[in-house]
């Protein structure tokens, strides 16, 4: 039994409240378990310098930990993103443009604004989850209003941990199972079963490859299976 009571491959309940902010294009409210993150999206007509006059557009994040959201409070970051903040943002980033053709975009970013606001384990996968809802009611809304003429959107991009506590694999590690788990995983996963990103760290011990790849297989059945129905039950697909 898990310190919530959870059975080892129960997720937390998850919640997805649309147009928590009334001004973005798109913006949720995401609430996992315990943990809460706010997702907004907004479109600016521009791209990074990179990319201007290819016609293509560009799909970025931005991640923060508000002082409140941990069991101690978190200094907000003026003089810029610090190494773990930037590493977070960049992964949100690669996952969610892998949920649309960025070359129907049109010379257009939208940044996706990933706030935490209480912190108990997988914010970066909720920031995933959340965002990928914001990032489509954004789409749509530019459809709505004909501001894009064809719809970029590829398909949904979800996200979930999980980790090895004792000698258990555990889906969805809340912040005390995560801190004392042997390994833990972040699996970004497309609508189609397709692997977006893994990211696993093995601080206790060594794990064979075995149990890596029956971790992967738990959260890409746990996407497909719970997650993606939520995501387009929220976007009200």
């Amino acid at each position: 039994m898990r310190v919530d009571g959870r059975e080892k491959d129960q997720l937390r309940e998850i919640e997805i409240e649309t147009g928590y902010q009334p001004l973005p294009d798109g913006s949720v409210l995401i609430t996992w378990g315990e943990t809460r993150v706010l997702c907004s999206a907004t479109v600016e007509y521009r791209v990074p310098f990179f990319l201007t006059g290819k016609g293509t557009g560009w799909v970025t994040a931005e991640y923060g930990m508000l002082p409140g959201s941990g069991n101690r409070r978190i200094r907000r970051e003026r003089s810029g993103a610090k190494g773990r903040t930037q590493e977070i943002e960049r992964l949100i980033g690669r996952s969610l443009r892998q949920a649309v053709f960025l070359d129907k975009m049109g010379e257009r970013t939208i940044t996706i604004d990933c706030d935490v606001l209480v912190a108990d384990g997988g914010t970066r996968v909720a920031s995933i989850v959340g965002g990928a809802v914001a990032l489509r009611l954004a789409i749509k809304r530019q459809i709505v209003e004909r501001k894009m003429k064809e719809d970029p959107f590829r398909g949904y991009v979800s996200a979930i941990s999980l980790g090895v506590v004792g000698n258990d694999i555990l889906l969805d590690l809340c912040y005390d199972e995560d801190s004392k788990a042997i390994m833990d995983m972040n699996v970004v996963a497309s609508e189609s079963g397709e692997l977006v990103e893994l990211q696993a760290t093995a601080e206790g011990g060594t794990v064979p490859l075995v149990t890596v790849n029956a971790m992967t297989e738990k959260a890409i059945s746990a996407i497909m299976e719970i997650i993606i129905p939520i995501q387009k039950e929220a976007s009200a697909e």
